[in-house]
């Protein structure tokens, strides 16, 4: 279960308690295509599989959400992935922030697999999508890795990287996914530089327009 605050722009906020039964990755979701063939050449590199399309969705169990402070991860090589998240709440599209943490050993094996092995923490707070529609590009996606008590700036750019709600939720409907039942990430931005293992992760969703946040932090801990 799941306890979020409603942040409509006018009136009061309102809490609920949401229980997605279906939870959905959406993946390859970059806007630009030679961005995105780019991306897709540096990880066949690193021994990461090519998508048979762009963009696809990966569907993965609804437990993984969590509203934890700390998550457990296998081994060293997992790290987490800022993303904005739709669901529909009411008759309304809702918009949230979370982390797509994955394993990134098991990424080079599979893609689905590597999703499905953690947790898929999420922030405690929604936008109502109508109050960010004649702005949506200009918000940003932001995430930070937290090492040693170093605090590093891991992404930072604006969703106009990803492609826009309308064609996500077009991509929603051709894979059957209902958003009255489901929870949707919508993919993440080029890291600033390579990817870290970090103690703690934040990302957030920066509304410069109306001047607000939300966030999404936890810590990560490694089993022996």
């Amino acid at each position: 279960m799941l306890n979020l605050q409603c942040l409509p722009r006018e009136g009061e906020p309102t809490r609920v308690a949401l229980a997605p039964s279906k939870l959905a990755i959406a993946g390859w979701t970059g806007r630009d295509p030679a961005t995105l063939q780019a991306h897709i050449e540096e990880l066949a590199k690193l021994g990461v599989p090519p998508p048979l399309r762009t963009p696809l969705v990966y569907r993965v169990s609804a437990s993984l959400l969590t509203q934890q402070d700390v998550i457990q991860v296998q081994g060293e090589r997992t790290s987490g992935e800022a993303e904005f998240v739709l669901t529909r709440l009411g008759g309304h599209l809702w918009v949230g922030i979370g982390s797509d943490h994955t394993c990134r050993a098991l990424e080079t094996l599979s893609v689905p697999a590597s999703k499905q092995c953690c947790a898929k923490p999420i922030g405690p707070a929604l936008w109502r999508f109508s109050d960010l529609q004649a702005h949506w590009d200009r918000l940003q996606l932001r995430s930070y890795a937290v090492r040693k008590g170093h605090r590093m700036p891991y992404q930072c750019a604006s969703v106009a990287a990803i492609l826009p709600p309308d064609t996500l939720l077009g991509l929603c409907e051709a894979e059957q996914v209902n958003l009255d039942e489901s929870l949707v990430f919508c993919g993440t931005v080029p890291l600033l530089s390579g990817w870290a293992q970090a103690d703690e992760f934040i990302c957030e969703l920066h509304d410069p327009v109306l001047n607000r946040r939300i966030e999404c932090r936890y810590g990560v801990q490694t089993l022996d």
